[in-house]
């Protein structure tokens, strides 16, 4: 079969599932122009993330107080990692969406999800050397049938043309969901979770290691992970997750 041909196939192809299947908005569902994107009532509702922020960990800021400005948060406790970027910020407006595609099999939502995640931070994307999603432990793996983080590290990797690599690491500790705990019981549960997987230990040697997930809470999971990571030889580690909670207490110093 010619390539034009195969081409025009295609193209009839998605004229079809266009048809069939419509585009729809992420969050309410509604049919729009678009795949990927939001509709014109949604869009107003939801708040992206963008500087000025905290020169660390991308918390936002109401003023541009200069480049390097840092959190609080980051001033009193440096965190393992290099810089943190996040899209949008999870609240009630963007909860439902994020939620459904980690706990309700919407997995068609990781295509577009990753490319926000690329628009909103290419340089960490194309300046590291891989791609590491944060694992989830074999028996939540099991439950869910899918590791959302990996979903969006996949889809980044495509995006790219940098290489993920699933298994870089382990959760050798099952620990209980993060929702319902404070910050400092967060970061305790966590501590020691990860593991860098071994037959990957050469590869994380003085490399620059993007770690992706879904949402930034505290930040306790993704510094665990960022620990282990530096532990092993990384030179250095980055974060990019979808949405961050943004909480009124974290002022710029």
């Amino acid at each position: 079969m010619g390539l034009l041909v195969r081409k025009k196939l295609d193209t009839v192809f998605k004229h079809i599932l266009d048809a069939v299947f419509p585009a729809s908005c992420l969050k309410c569902s509604e049919p729009i122009n678009t795949p990927g994107n939001l509709c014109a009532k949604c869009w107003p509702t939801i708040t992206f993330l963008s500087k000025p922020c905290c020169a660390i960990c991308g918390y936002p800021f109401e003023f541009d107080g200069g480049q390097d400005l840092q959190c609080g948060n980051c001033l009193r406790t440096p965190p393992p990692f290099h810089q943190a970027r996040s899209v949008l910020k999870y609240d009630a407006h963007s909860r439902d969406m994020i939620l459904g595609f980690k706990h309700a099999d919407q997995t068609d939502r990781g295509p577009p999800f990753a490319t926000w995640m690329y628009r909103a931070a290419p340089e960490l994307v194309d300046h590291c050397n891989f791609i590491c999603p944060v694992p989830l432990h074999p028996f939540r793996l099991i439950k869910r049938r899918f590791n959302q983080s990996a979903l969006l590290a996949n889809e980044l990797s495509k995006l790219s043309s940098r290489p993920t690599i699933p298994d870089l690491l382990n959760r050798i500790r099952h620990t209980k969901s993060q929702g319902a705990l404070s910050a400092m019981a967060r970061h305790k549960n966590v501590s020691g979770a990860f593991r860098v997987t071994s037959r990957h230990t050469s590869i994380v040697r003085n490399a620059r290691i993007l770690l992706v997930d879904d949402v930034y809470t505290t930040g306790a999971t993704v510094e665990a992970c960022s620990n282990s990571l530096l532990t092993a030889g990384a030179q250095q580690v980055d974060v990019l997750t979808f949405c961050r909670v943004v909480r009124t207490t974290n002022l710029a110093i």
